[in-house]
């Protein structure tokens, strides 16, 4: 699905604190840059990605500490594997690339890596979508009986290292499988040139330990992050589209998605949204077709309709 990309791998940040991004890149046209989620990786992009390379510039990369990107210290508060340390990681690589000004689409942690992003860097994107999430700091702040049951993950992988990471290791690629299987849709979801991917990189336990730091950034550094942003009324400023399986944990908020990241904007008329039908948490591999028109529709509007 990925064959007619090109595969890179560029070296980013600051000397002393350097991470190597791998991604693949392809097409012509307007940038949009693909971020995936845990416990993918790029690969989640094969399909979309194809398609969209048909009339835009599609760069997919690996976040830190997933794929075939390095796995960084994370040092004691966590902050190597901040939101905004990766967000920082994929603007310079858009940038290497050539791109001052890009798109992004993100889904899962590649959706809260797009938000820091639209917060950090709020000049470099034009437009962006954060597919079935709710911003980090509501879910916590909103936690009852069924969160804590659906995400009951975001609350192990954040205890002391390496206690997750001990259990994990009993059966790793059975665990995997459990998870990519039992948000909303079943493992055959997942194409099986993808599903090698994740089980590559599963496999490794740098990876899972990365993984596991990722989520420990999100219940602490990121929280301090997002509390600066609020106390500093920083708001989205780019025309944003918010995406959600209508079946998966995401769509059963007692609030609607669209309505909690419109008061995460400047403007709320900047995000649209809408429930992705018969999907759960993985809408892109569920329901393809419905969500690449969702996402063709919104990179294609014309801006001054947005």
């Amino acid at each position: 699905m990925l064959d007619d990309l090109t595969a890179f791998d560029l070296t980013v940040g600051a000397p002393g604190e350097q991470v190597s991004v791998h991604g693949v890149r392809g097409g012509q046209g307007p940038p949009v840059l693909l971020l995936h989620g845990f416990p993918q990786t790029h690969a989640m992009w094969g399909p979309a990605a194809a398609d969209l390379a048909r009339d835009h510039t599609v760069i997919a990369t690996d976040l830190r500490g997933y794929g075939a990107s390095d796995r960084p210290g994370s040092g004691p508060d966590h902050a190597g594997y901040s939101f905004r340390a990766m967000a920082g990681d994929q603007v310079e690589v858009m940038e290497r690339l050539g791109f001052d000004t890009f798109n992004v689409l993100g889904h899962d942690r590649g959706a809260r890596v797009t938000h820091r992003m639209l917060l950090d860097h709020p000049g470099r994107v034009e437009r962006a979508a954060l597919l079935d999430i709710l911003p980090t700091a509501y879910v916590y702040s909103h936690v009852d009986r069924a969160l804590a049951t659906a995400y009951y993950h975001w609350f192990f992988f954040i205890q002391p290292a390496d206690l997750p990471e001990r259990l994990i290791a009993g059966d790793p690629i059975g665990y995997l499988h459990r998870i990519l299987g039992g948000w909303g849709s079943g493992l055959d979801a997942h194409p099986a040139e993808a599903l090698a991917s994740y089980e590559r990189a599963f496999a490794d336990p740098a990876a899972r330990h990365a993984m596991m730091e990722d989520y420990r950034a999100g219940a602490s550094i990121d929280l301090e992050h997002d509390a600066a942003d609020a106390a500093a009324g920083n708001r989205i400023s780019a025309p944003t589209l918010v995406l959600w399986g209508e079946s998966g944990v995401v769509g059963a908020n007692a609030e609607s998605p669209l309505e909690v990241w419109k008061r995460e904007a400047a403007d709320p008329a900047l995000v649209t949204g809408r429930a992705v039908a018969r999907a759960g948490h993985f809408l892109v591999d569920e329901q393809p077709a419905d969500t690449l028109a969702a996402i063709r529709g919104f990179l294609l509007a014309d801006p001054a309709g947005v």
